[in-house]
């Protein structure tokens, strides 16, 4: 009879192991994909700030290309302005982005320009900002990866339901849509 009282105090123990193995395993996924997003947004903070300077370069030698310079000053604006919510964080990363290409496209109008100093030192810090968003997102969405596979597979499901805890969602870069190509010989 005493054996049984020994079961039982192993399960619940057991069980009392795996209850707080599971919510610290789900707490430390969660955290890390707060911090990745964390990281995503120092990037974008530090390609905002670099703007400024970038369009004041390019806009002494392109002074009739106002079109491009206004999309990109309202793109910025808009990054800055999404708030918290990270989809809108990213649909405003994304427009800004695509704004800067049209920065390039016109220098690349401007051999003067193209060969200012100022301007490639800038070029090259923006482009190193990019790869460090891509990276930034690829880590977050693997950090998603992880949390979503403990949270929707057994027996983390069953802890995830009795914390709370749902599945988070990926961070997606929207493909542009584009028509195909006609070719007539």
């Amino acid at each position: 009879m005493l054996w049984w009282i020994w079961v039982i105090i192993a399960l619940v123990a057991l069980l009392i192991i795996l209850f707080v193995t599971y919510f610290n395993k789900i707490i430390v996924l969660s955290n890390r994909i707060d911090n990745a997003f964390s990281q995503i947004d120092v990037q974008l903070k530090r390609r905002n700030d670099l703007i400024p300077n970038l369009v004041e370069t390019v806009k002494g030698y392109a002074k009739h290309e106002k079109d491009v310079f206004t999309d990109v000053t309202k793109a910025r604006t808009a990054m800055i302005n999404a708030g918290s919510d990270i989809n809108s964080k990213m649909n405003a990363s994304n427009a800004l982005s695509g704004a800067l290409k049209s920065v390039f496209a016109v220098a690349e109008n401007y051999p003067a320009l193209k060969a200012n100093e100022n301007f490639i030192h800038l070029q090259q810090e923006l482009s190193d900002i990019e790869s460090k968003i891509a990276y930034t997102r690829q880590f977050y969405n693997d950090s998603v990866l992880v949390y979503n596979n403990i949270v929707t597979t057994f027996p983390g499901l069953i802890f995830a339901g009795f914390y709370g805890k749902k599945e988070k969602v990926y961070l997606e870069t929207p493909v542009p849509e584009r028509e195909n190509v006609k070719v007539k010989f």
